[in-house]
């Protein structure tokens, strides 16, 4: 059976656009031998990353008081979800320009020293098993292949630093410049969506 790792960041829920394109991928897989585990961040927000919490990555589980382990819960649990996925569905929407903060929250857990990478003389070492990560970018504007797309540059910097490499980009742009557009970008997105599934829930 594969495991698929589904993470939302849409403030708008089953609205958001880019819940929808998620929804559209795991419904070709539907009659697959496919388990799939969600995070949704517009139901259950992490909070923004504190000292605290890190310092309670740094001590030994066992040394760890119970505020500790609550703190290190919210990266240990993410970690082991992100390990035992075969592949994982990512939904980015672009808010003022950037990644939503509520999956900056997420991805700041993703990131630990001597768990999911290390540093070598001869630079970064990703330490996570490489396995495929499907983004589904909503954007109300066009963006892609432009100076001020900075999703996809930090996506791919992230991603890569933590040892994930088989990276695709699915794109449903100008969502909010007319109907026509926005129907066009999305039967685009889906499109695309249906031929990753293809590969993805073989």
């Amino acid at each position: 059976m594969k495991n698929v790792l589904v993470i939302k960041s849409s403030i708008s829920g089953d609205n958001g656009k880019s819940n929808q394109l998620i929804a559209h991928l795991l419904a070709q897989g539907a009659a697959t031998n496919v388990s799939v585990t969600e995070i949704d961040l517009n139901l259950n927000p992490l909070p923004h990353l504190e000292m605290s919490e890190i310092a309670s990555w740094m001590t030994a589980a066992a040394d760890r008081t119970a505020e500790q382990q609550a703190l290190a819960a919210h990266s240990d649990d993410l970690i082991a979800k992100v390990t035992a996925a075969d592949a994982l569905v990512i939904g980015v929407p672009m808010y003022n320009f950037a990644l939503p903060s509520q999956l900056k929250a997420l991805f700041d857990r993703l990131a630990r020293a001597g768990v999911t990478f290390k540093y070598t003389e001869q630079g970064p070492v990703g330490l996570l098993a490489d396995k495929p990560v499907v983004f589904a970018l909503a954007r109300g504007g066009i963006y892609a292949n432009s100076p001020a797309d900075s999703q996809v540059p930090f996506l791919k910097s992230f991603f890569n630093f933590i040892g994930l490499t088989q990276l695709h980009y699915v794109y449903a742009e100008g969502l909010n410049m007319g109907p026509e557009s926005a129907e066009n970008a999305l039967s685009k997105a889906q499109a695309e969506l249906s031929e990753i599934a293809k590969i993805l829930f073989a």
